[in-house]
């Protein structure tokens, strides 16, 4: 019955690929013969969402368990959804075609904050109790994993168990406790139970909140048995954990239609403003022989002519120029690319050039983060204007014309002079090129200077930081942008609107559950997408909440204050965080990782970097 539905619905939405399931390597089992059915859900579309690492090593992780059916799921756009609810079709995963409503686990991975609002109209779509507390049998089980899960207090009434930090372990734990109460009889309230004692689980029902008089948090309270403090998952080995060999291959085109390769986990950087360089630390590394032998395997079982070496920093990685050389012994010959997608100003060479010779010459991107040196001692980026000079040549020598540079606004003691100095650099890197004798001859070098409104995250040294108000953030992108004369220089920023709610729900606390069920009754989803945000929207429920928005946003805040997350551990010591925040507002740098230990508290975990042996 369903797919006669869908036949008679999908040459009337746009990319009926989305939602159409039976991909190269996508995983179909009997639903009969499982113990387990888990609906791994992206609260996005199907491009985005199949383009996310993380998904596709779950997915196979999953699958690769024969009692477990994981199947996919995503969030479809506006003319999709009306045409299920027109058509009385419930949310159903893409392998079987069956309801959401059906399997065990809901599992969702919290990438971005202003996606938030997807997950509810997906419950919705599903014909799911949108609230923990009305789905009380043991099926159903709403879970969620990735950055934002550190802190989902403004959407903990939804879910019932959050995963913190590496899900390759936790996550097939909890499945398998959840196979043993399911075939005992046992009760969801007993499942979760149990569940809350695995490190790694937090189950936010356990949980009870109390509030001072100005509205900031005075005590979070376990009960039920759950720990004081939850503390995340980490995977020391990373040679020795999962990664799959074999990927979905999409029908239609997605943003990253590659073979991608992670080569590490964590930074060793330290960046102050970066919340994905703590939330992931230690800092571990895969050897050059697996990262080879992964690749291989993907390449082999997907088709794919391109590999995208993933991290949060891969030109960090301590044998890169062996990894390439590796890769070239086999690559070259199969006319397969090899592309870093993460490169530093401070570590590009003319070698590295020469074995990334594959990539196109369209362009390449850099991120100085800030227009002045004061500032990048602020935010510790450790990058220096001659760093970038250097850089640059060598790209424009090698045949490059265009170079994007990727700013913020907004950053803590920001003046006038450093957002002028955001365009200054621009116009430096055109003059740079000019000077460059082995430029191509007869053309023209095209920069753009793209600039984000700059948000702070919790476990950064940032997080106390209160964010610039809407005026201000408008009034520094108007600078920006009448501050660049040359036509050379192009100059982008993104929405501060949007940045604003961003910020809001980044620092929030469970007060906001009550603002998100509102957004969702009066239909607000795809907030990340220019076309379907509403801003005064947003604004009007706040307004009749009585819930000031620039309490989370725009208010600074104390040190010794009890922060919606603090119950949350992810290894990195609170005391560290103030210590760096005090530094960044004296412009003092700290060394990276593998320069000298700062001592932040990762060595917890005893593995990557802070228990190698260091010169």
């Amino acid at each position: 019955m369903l797919n006669r539905k869908l036949d008679k619905i999908l040459p009337k939405v746009q990319k009926p690929g989305r939602y159409v399931g039976g991909e190269l390597n996508s995983v179909i089992k009997n639903k009969e013969e499982v113990d387990v059915r888990f609906a791994f859900c992206f609260p996005d579309t199907y491009e985005i969402g199949m383009s996310h690492l993380g998904i596709k090593i779950l997915y196979s992780l999953f699958n690769e368990k024969d009692y477990i059916w994981c199947e996919r799921v995503f969030a479809p756009w506006i003319d999709m959804e009306a045409a299920l609810i027109e058509n009385d079709i419930p949310l159903y995963a893409l392998e079987s075609g069956d309801p959401v409503s059906e399997f065990d686990f809901i599992g969702f991975t919290l990438q971005y904050e202003l996606s938030f609002t997807n997950i509810l109209n997906m419950l919705k779509l599903a014909g799911v109790p949108l609230l923990s507390r009305d789905r009380t049998e043991l099926t159903n089980i709403v879970v969620g994993g990735g950055p934002c899960a550190c802190n989902p207090e403004p959407i903990s009434n939804f879910f019932d168990i959050f995963f913190l930090g590496d899900g390759e372990e936790v996550d097939l734990e909890v499945i398998d406790l959840y196979r043993k109460c399911k075939a005992e009889g046992k009760t969801k309230q007993e499942f979760l139970e149990a569940a809350a004692q695995i490190e790694g689980v937090y189950v936010p029902a356990f949980y009870d909140v109390e509030y001072n008089a100005d509205g900031t948090v005075k005590a979070y309270t376990p009960k039920n048995g759950a720990p004081g403090t939850v503390k995340k998952r980490v995977v020391n080995d990373v040679d020795e954990m999962f990664f799959p060999d074999n990927f979905v291959v999409p029908f239609i085109d997605i943003v990253h239609d590659r073979a991608v390769v992670e080569v590490l986990r964590g930074c060793i950087r330290g960046c102050r403003f970066c919340q994905a360089g703590f939330l992931y630390r230690p800092f571990r590394e895969k050897s050059v022989e697996t990262i080879n032998e992964q690749a291989k395997k993907l390449c082999a079982s997907t088709g794919y002519d391109e590999i995208s070496l993933s991290s949060l920093s891969t030109s960090d990685y301590g044998c890169l120029f062996e990894l390439l050389d590796t890769l070239h012994t086999w690559t070259e010959d199969e006319r397969v690319s090899v592309s870093l997608p993460s490169l530093r100003v401070d570590n590009f060479s003319t070698e590295l050039t020469d074995k990334i010779a594959s990539v196109r010459k369209s362009g390449l991107t850099f991120a100085p983060e800030a227009g002045t040196q004061r500032m990048r001692d602020v935010i510790n980026k450790n990058v220096y204007e001659d760093e970038l000079h250097k850089t640059v040549q060598i790209a424009f020598n090698n045949g490059w014309t265009k170079i994007k540079l990727y700013f913020m606004i907004g950053l803590p003691t920001e003046t006038d002079e450093d957002i002028v100095g955001i365009t200054d650099l621009g116009q430096k890197v055109v003059d740079w090129y000019y000077e460059t004798e082995n430029r191509q001859k007869g053309k023209r070098p095209a920069v753009t200077v793209s600039a984000a409104a700059f948000v702070p995250k919790p476990f950064t040294p940032f997080q106390w930081f209160g964010q610039d108000t809407i005026e201000t953030l408008e009034q520094k992108q108007r600078l920006l942008k009448f501050s660049s004369t040359s036509r050379k220089v192009t100059v982008n920023y993104h929405g501060a609107e949007t940045s604003f709610l961003e910020a809001v729900f980044a620092r929030g606390d469970r007060k906001l559950n009550a603002v998100m069920l509102e957004a969702h009754k009066r239909g607000l989803r795809f907030d990340g997408w220019a076309d379907c945000f509403d801003f005064d929207a947003w604004m009007q429920i706040f307004a009749d909440l009585g819930i000031d928005p620039a309490f989370y946003a725009n208010r600074q805040r104390d040190f010794d204050e009890i922060l919606p997350w603090d119950h949350l551990d992810y290894g990195v010591k609170k005391s560290f965080l103030i210590e760096e925040c005090k530094r960044a507002y004296s412009a003092q740098t700290t060394p990276n990782c593998r320069e000298k230990c700062s001592n932040c508290g990762a060595a917890c975990f005893k593995g990557g970097l802070c228990v190698e042996k260091r010169c």
